[in-house]
């Protein structure tokens, strides 16, 4: 036994069929499939653009309104981007592709501690999601501490994100995740990271019990699009390949060699991420080599840490001192003058900067 044809409508109301015609039919390009009764029509259906509408003389409905998405909003209804039809729909044409929006960054000191109780939320797939930078500064960058209490299979999707830059650090735990056109999953352990270039299809597939991640976002509000006809694993691409001018990056931790920090007195591994984006971000992880750390000061215009291990005292000009611990995040606006004291030796810190070739001055 086969599944009958199924349609839905959206039903519109009219005071005068014959007016919506031409509106609908050359306006909007949709086509009429049927109207009735033909002496005096009072009901049409149309349907295009993936939509199909009743418009029905004297329906007790609201007018409603249509968003029209489109890559060629010049081409469509003369250029217009808000119209009104005779039966009192609003239209609105929109982008068909999502765009990422430039956002003027908000600069402050900020901390965040994780024994201050920020609440946790439930977002997608059932991940547990805390925010570490609340203002968002503006809405240029999102800073989420994620969880997923249980272990196991993760319900998610094959989908991508309309994003400038992305992160995902594994804090606690492994994880595995699908990218298009690298190949079988990825296994993401403590203290590796990945980059998830503008556009990639990806997929989280298990994780280990309690695992934790940081995820980096930027701008703050990006769209995620499920993509319900693409499979992972698709095969294993061109690893030069390309998304929006950012290639993939797998940073492992055992595989990582160290070297001086920015700020004297640390060690830092590279994650190769600021190559990877071409200068977009840059990410290194930190801890203390030897010396006392001078006041520095940056130029970058976004600068996020998070307190990976360990506990130090963190000294910027005009704020009171604070004790961090793990799970702690601060953001440092530029020029600020800043020192990291009282450092102890397990102390490691996870550094994101937008851009990342940014500079460092040490003040006296």
């Amino acid at each position: 036994m086969t599944n009958p044809h199924i349609l839905a409508e959206v039903l519109l109301p009219t005071q005068e069929l014959r007016k919506d015609l031409p509106f609908y039919t050359k306006t909007l390009g949709m086509r009429l499939e049927n109207i009735f009764p033909a002496d005096d029509p009072s009901v049409a259906s149309f349907s295009g653009h993936g939509l199909r509408l009743r418009i029905e003389k004297g329906a007790d409905v609201p007018p409603g309104h249509i968003r029209i998405l489109t890559d060629d909003p010049d081409n469509f209804a003369e250029g217009a981007r808000q119209l009104t039809a005779p039966n009192g729909t609003q239209i609105t044409v929109v982008p068909l592709t999502p765009q990422v929006e430039n956002t003027q960054t908000q600069h402050e000191f900020a901390v965040r501690r994780l024994r201050d109780e920020a609440p946790w939320v439930i977002g997608r797939a059932g991940m547990h999601y805390r925010d570490l930078i609340p203002s968002r500064l503006g809405g240029s960058i999102i800073a989420s501490h994620i969880r997923i209490p249980d272990g196991g299979p993760v319900p998610d999707m094959v989908h991508y994100h309309t994003v400038g830059f992305q992160l995902i650090y594994c804090y606690k735990g492994w994880v595995d995740v699908l990218y298009e056109d690298q190949g079988e999953a990825i296994r993401l352990n403590a203290g590796d990271c990945v980059t998830q270039p503008p556009g990639i299809r990806h997929r989280v597939v298990e994780a280990s019990p309690n695992i934790e991640v940081i995820e980096i976002g930027v701008p703050a509000e990006h769209i995620t699009t499920i993509d319900h006809e693409f499979t992972l694993p698709n095969g294993t691409g061109d690893p030069s390949r390309e998304w929006e001018g950012q290639i993939f990056v797998h940073h492992i931790k055992d595989d990582a060699t160290w070297s001086p920090f920015r700020i004297p007195g640390f060690t830092a591994r590279d994650t190769g991420i600021a190559a990877g984006t071409k200068g977009v971000a840059g990410i290194q992880i930190a801890r203390p080599d030897i010396g006392e750390t001078p006041l520095t000061m940056h130029d970058a215009d976004i600068h996020f840490t998070f307190v990976v291990e360990g506990q130090m005292t963190l000294s910027a000009e005009g704020q009171q001192d604070r004790d961090l611990r793990p799970g702690d995040a601060f953001v440092l606006p530029p020029n600020m003058a800043a020192q990291y004291r009282d450092c102890s030796s397990d102390l490691e810190l996870l550094e994101v900067a937008l851009r990342g070739d940014f500079a460092t001055t040490v003040t006296s």
